[in-house]
């Protein structure tokens, strides 16, 4: 009995699952094969091999689904994490209005820090934007947090200083479910910390203890920090303390001035 007469030989098993008969078959890409014929089925069967390449392509491109659907999972958690204002969240570079040569020049500066967030976080380089409110400070530091979160595996948190001194406040709490080292390991481990508002009231000492503690925190870590205030560069002292304003401008730190007319007043005005 010749080898292909056993492969198109019905045995006892293949009949039970509805196998009738078998019959020789050639395929252009792996040649000779049995076509098998069922009786649930008038089609007979292709080649097993192109089957099994199917098979293969199709696991693979569901094993592709799947991670995507993890990653964008993940990126949804971080977003989530960030904290990052309704308001501001999805806020892009593309959506920024650069009237100015200066808003022109804050936003290419703020894009290649974006774009080469990577060495910045080597190098623990902190930006800090101060000037007139309205004017897209806030905008922009979003814009950075959302690239970063979205393109690298870096993660970002979003604070206004009046958040922070209620979370550390909150540990002091005896009902409290975190200490206060865990509420500023909170602030000092994440990729990047904006911190918003500053100088928005009269700092207090343990505000300016506070702030300093983190950024200090994160200088030792030589993670980088955003500094966002509607008060003037110069004056950046007086409500953030000389101490931290020296560690965010080590490095080559980066400061960006926004001048220019508030866009709230602009839509008001419409």
């Amino acid at each position: 009995m010749t080898s292909e007469s056993n492969d198109l030989a019905v045995s006892d098993i293949e009949r039970r699952f509805g196998v009738i008969e078998k019959k020789p078959a050639n395929c252009v890409e792996h040649g000779k094969f049995a076509s098998i014929i069922r009786s649930n089925s008038e089609t007979a069967s292709g080649c097993p091999e192109c089957a099994a390449v199917i098979q293969r392509e199709r696991d693979q491109e569901e094993q592709r689904a799947m991670y995507a659907r993890i990653a964008e999972e993940r990126l949804e958690r971080k977003l989530g994490a960030s904290l990052i204002p309704r308001r501001f969240q999805g806020k892009s570079f593309a959506d920024y209005r650069a009237e100015t040569q200066e808003q022109a020049k804050n936003l290419a500066a703020c894009v290649d820090y974006a774009e080469h967030f990577q060495q910045h976080l080597a190098d623990g380089r902190c930006v800090v934007m101060t000037g007139k409110p309205g004017t897209g400070k806030t905008h922009l530091a979003a814009a950075i947090a959302g690239y970063v979160m979205t393109n690298t595996g870096a993660t970002a948190v979003y604070r206004t200083v009046g958040s922070i001194l209620t979370h550390i406040k909150g540990s002091y709490d005896t009902r409290a479910e975190y200490t206060e080292a865990e509420a500023f390991a909170a602030l000092i481990k994440p990729s990047l910390l904006i911190i918003d508002e500053v100088g928005a009231t009269k700092p207090t000492e343990f505000e300016l203890a506070t702030l300093f503690a983190i950024i200090n925190g994160r200088y030792e870590e030589q993670l980088p920090t955003i500094v966002i205030s509607n008060i003037d560069a110069k004056k950046l002292g007086e409500v953030l303390g000389e101490r931290s304003v020296d560690r965010l401008r080590e490095g080559r730190g980066i400061g960006l001035v926004f001048e220019g007319v508030s866009e709230r007043c602009k839509r008001a005005a419409q």
